[in-house]
């Protein structure tokens, strides 16, 4: 089973962001993770196309997309075309879900769906054969820093049942409270890909760091 780490960049240093980047380039991650917020769907405000459109510059590593606004339709082209490898949406903020996966796919961009802690997989029953990927959150979206909800091990476990009798290819992500224990736990759970930031960004040793979440 793939074993994958995004780090996340909202926990970088942005007064040295491209020298951030170029740890990422030459380290063991796999995709770098944007969380692009609104100030509306979550009580944040972070970052939009220009930054990826910068970062794609210089960006040896897929840029993996999480779109906590609301209207994401809106904005799926522009940042597909800023660099977006794979695109979530939040199951939460998407009235025709189908529709925005496959607008999703139809830019030619990895179709991802998220679930905030409160929302049960089991909404995902009827969309989860078109998905490359489910973005679980194991903290409420919005701040970094939060406590790990305890209860996303079991939502693991029931989304991957569901993927391996529906979509074997789907890859299960995890958002929120990573470290070298929970990502343990994640991966033995059944997820794929580990999001880490302050995790990664806050060490003497991000690269390191991301090497030892890879061998967990």
């Amino acid at each position: 089973m793939k074993r994958l780490v995004a780090p996340s960049i909202l926990s970088a240093d942005f007064n040295h962001l491209g020298k951030d980047i170029e740890m990422i380039n030459q380290s063991e991650a796999d995709y770098i993770h944007f969380d692009v917020m609104d100030g509306v769907f979550v009580p944040n405000i972070s970052f939009g196309i220009p930054v990826i459109e910068q970062v794609n510059r210089i960006a040896e590593k897929p840029l993996d997309v999480h779109l906590m606004i609301v209207n994401p339709d809106h904005f799926i082209e522009p940042f597909v075309k800023a660099g977006a490898s794979i695109v979530t949406v939040h199951y939460e903020a998407c009235k025709h879900l189908h529709r925005t996966v496959q607008l999703i796919k139809s830019f030619g961009a990895r179709a991802s769906v998220c679930l905030n802690p409160h929302t049960p997989v089991a909404v995902l029953e009827d969309i989860i054969q078109d998905l490359d990927m489910v973005l679980l959150m194991s903290v409420n979206p919005g701040f970094g820093g939060q406590k790990f909800i305890e209860n996303t091990y079991k939502k693991v476990r029931q989304l991957r049942e569901l993927i391996d009798s529906v979509n074997p290819d789907c890859l299960i992500e995890v958002d929120g409270g990573v470290n070298f224990e929970t990502g343990a736990r994640l991966f033995e759970a059944g997820a794929n890909v580990l999001v880490a930031g302050s995790f990664v960004f806050g060490a003497e040793n991000p690269a390191e760091i991301i090497s030892g979440l890879k061998q967990l």
